[in-house]
């Protein structure tokens, strides 16, 4: 089925910044495709919310890992509409370890993640590059993270799979140019319960007091914030390719 309005694929969108994202370009004119790993529950209330806003939406389960769920994902957009204008990696996992416990991790630890964060989203745009290529534009965002930039976060080995995100989306820009756009942003820390829940409630109001004190906007980032980015390099941002966009509130920068 055709529609003229375009269609954004957000993995990982049952919750967080993927949730927000469908929500934000669902009131921006788009069809959204709502992808969860384990809670359809969760994502059907996104659903719900991003149709309430005017969208039409598609729901469908999918392990990013797994490349012929990559295919299925695409190929449900595609029979629905008939086009996919934007795609958003945004499906992520991780491993909570201190990075001084180099004995924390394991290589399957390292595998794991990369499966998700970094070969997922490798192969989320193989399965969508030839939509866009036979419609002559597209844009691709990878949601990757300050921790790929700067060598922290929640382990080694999330850094590192951010970090050869970020990466990927140079070599992405220069080869599926000039019809498909590939930018990544680099959230900083985000408020909700991805963050919470792996922390605890104690380290995660603790590093909320600390990031405040400690960078020059005096904030953390919620959802709605990574959105805002994410729909620019969606929907606007034509002359932009291979950026990476850090949204830290400045944190980064430290204070004098």
């Amino acid at each position: 089925m055709s529609n003229d309005r375009p269609v954004a694929l957000i993995t990982g969108s049952s919750s967080g910044i993927g949730a927000a994202t469908a929500r934000l370009l669902s009131e921006r004119g788009y069809n959204v495709v709502i992808n969860y790993s384990r809670s359809a529950e969760a994502a059907d209330k996104v659903a719900a919310e991003c149709e309430a806003l005017g969208a039409q939406t598609l729901v469908q389960q999918a392990n990013v890992a797994e490349d012929a769920d990559c295919r299925a994902l695409a190929d449900s957009a595609l029979e629905r509409w008939g086009r996919i204008d934007a795609l958003v990696n945004n499906a992520g996992t991780t491993r909570f370890c201190a990075h001084e416990n180099l004995d924390g991790l394991s290589a399957e630890d390292f595998h794991t993640l990369y499966g998700v964060n970094t070969v997922g989203a490798f192969q989320m745009v193989r399965a969508v590059t030839p939509a866009m290529q036979q419609a002559g534009q597209g844009s691709i965002v990878n949601v990757a993270s300050i921790a790929g930039v700067l060598g922290f976060g929640s382990s080694i080995a999330y850094a590192a799979s951010k970090g050869a995100l970020i990466t990927m989306t140079k070599s992405l820009a220069r080869a599926l140019g000039p019809a498909i756009r590939v930018n990544a942003v680099c959230p900083g820390f985000v408020r909700g319960s991805w963050l919470a829940e792996g922390l605890g409630e104690k380290r995660y109001t603790a590093m909320i007091e600390r990031l405040e004190a400690n960078s020059p906007l005096a904030r953390v980032c919620t959802p709605e914030d990574v959105a805002e980015s994410i729909a620019y390099f969606a929907a606007g941002a034509g002359i932009t390719t291979g950026e990476t966009l850090l949204l830290d509130a400045g944190m980064h920068l430290g204070r004098m």
